[in-house]
């Protein structure tokens, strides 16, 4: 009989207490789908001889995947869930479910007993997920009540939309049912998280795979056509209570961040574009009596640049849009990371007041035009930028990579996106983000693949939901 998951926390002060991590797994994918999408494990011990580098590599079975987002089997909120045998054979994080955001296939690797060279344990067919949930192009998911929640882009049987959310058993893998009950007004997917304690789960809005696979469509930007919505759900039973219009010029409602604190009941959401001023924003929901609402609590103005400078997507407006195509929360909720990919931005932000908050750092690297290099390869200019964030459970380190999603890094990097990775240490109390000099696998590191979401070893700020404070 085996005890309760050691990385399994009650509350955010236990997380940020806990032993530092040791790995970080990384979704490596191959833009031409020839080559086998692959999971990559980086030495991330500060005093490792092999430290910054690729200890561990795993290639998929299969091509045409294309690794996006990927997540843990169970977290800290299984201490509260029921049925699941905790102190008995009950959920370990000991499995890694990689989704295929083209190819719908949904990959399930063990970590263990080796957890630098994970082990395929199952696959799941885009047919069963169509079959089970109605459901395609698989994209985020969270360990929850029920089961694994997955968030899917696209409809099964030829179908665009609506996306949705798929309910997976913990346990077997097996796909059990699409989550929702009532739909209501909701169409468009993207993310999905919650407030376990109000019962409330939030999702937010990108596009169907019609819209989004070929690249950004401007017609459908211009037009508005893309999500700009945030959705508000009963957790148990999946229905629809609530839409809440950001307004249409704010174009893609990307990533969610509830609190940690599981008596909060406010949280952020990024914006990638505003079409009035190519502008992006963080938004803050917050319940207000009976209703959710959201406010614009940050703005980040484009960059004015030579046309000449732009790809073509871009040159009919002279500048360069952030971008925010990810944020993260510090486990203690006090810093709020934001990655604008398109300037090669990462900023941080003192959000002890959500209502308000504050600059306390940031660093460039990549971009669109300034290109700017890592400190350890000071003349090699930078493509992409800070894309996915993770940021470790003490606050004290922040990992970057630089690709969004391979037709849209074809568009706004035509001349390559390259592959990198990137660690940024930080004060979690004043802020001000350092970029570690000893930390850059790049290149060739990742045998010609691009790399996007990054998941630590023991948990990480975005993938943790807890029970108490």
């Amino acid at each position: 009989m085996s005890s309760t998951d050691p990385t399994f926390y009650r509350s955010p002060a236990e997380a940020i207490a806990a032993p530092t991590e040791r790995l970080a797994y990384v979704a490596a994918f191959d833009r031409a789908g020839v080559l086998p999408d692959a999971l990559a494990v980086v030495d991330v011990d500060e005093d490792s001889d092999t430290y910054g580098t690729v200890v561990g590599w795993t290639g998929l079975p299969t091509t045409g995947d294309e690794l996006h987002r990927f997540g843990w089997n169970a977290c800290s909120s299984a201490l509260m869930h029921e049925g699941h045998d905790m102190g008995g054979a009950g959920l370990q994080r000991r499995f890694l479910l990689l989704p295929g955001i083209r190819s719908s296939r949904i990959h399930v690797y063990d970590t263990q007993p080796d957890p630098r060279s994970p082990r395929l344990h199952k696959t799941i067919d885009p047919e069963e997920l169509a079959a089970r949930a109605g459901y395609s192009r698989p994209h985020t998911l969270h360990c929850g009540p029920d089961g694994v929640f997955l968030t899917c882009l696209g409809g099964a049987d030829g179908n665009d939309g609506p996306g949705g959310v798929a309910l997976l058993d913990h346990t077997t893998f097996d796909v059990l049912r699409a989550w929702e009950t009532e739909r209501g007004p909701q169409y468009l997917a993207y993310d999905a998280w919650w407030h376990l304690n109000q019962n409330v789960l939030v999702s937010s809005e990108w596009g169907t795979p019609s819209m989004i696979e070929d690249g950004l469509v401007p017609e459908l930007l211009l037009g508005q056509e893309y999500g700009h919505r945030l959705h508000f759900w009963s957790l148990t039973d999946g229905r629809h209570l609530q839409a809440v219009d950001l307004g249409p010029q704010h174009q893609m409602v990307l990533k969610l961040h509830p609190a940690h604190d599981p008596e909060a009941t406010w949280g952020f959401a990024g914006v990638v574009v505003d079409t009035t001023d190519l502008s992006s924003s963080v938004w803050r929901w917050h319940r207000d009596g009976a209703e959710w609402r959201a406010d614009k609590v940050i703005t980040i103005p484009a960059e004015p640049a030579d046309p000449a400078d732009l790809p073509p997507a871009l040159q009919p407006f002279g500048a360069v849009p952030p971008l925010i195509t990810d944020i993260d929360l510090s486990v203690d909720d006090r810093m709020l990371y934001v990655s604008c990919w398109g300037t090669g931005e990462l900023k941080q932000f003192d959000v002890t007041d959500p209502a308000a908050p504050r600059e306390v750092g940031s660093v460039r690297l990549g971009g669109v035009v300034r290109r700017t290099p890592h400190p350890a390869a000071p003349s090699e200019p930078l493509s992409g930028g800070p894309q996915m964030v993770e940021v470790s459970r003490d606050g004290r380190r922040v990992y970057i990579t630089n690709s969004m999603y391979g037709a849209w890094d074809d568009q706004f990097y035509p001349d390559g996106v390259g592959a990198w990775m990137a660690k940024i240490d930080t004060d979690p109390a004043t802020g001000g983000l350092d970029v570690d000099e000893r930390f850059f696998p790049h290149g060739e590191d990742f045998h010609g693949r691009r790399v996007h979401q990054v998941r630590l070893q023991g948990g990480d700020a975005s993938s943790d939901s807890y029970c108490s404070r």
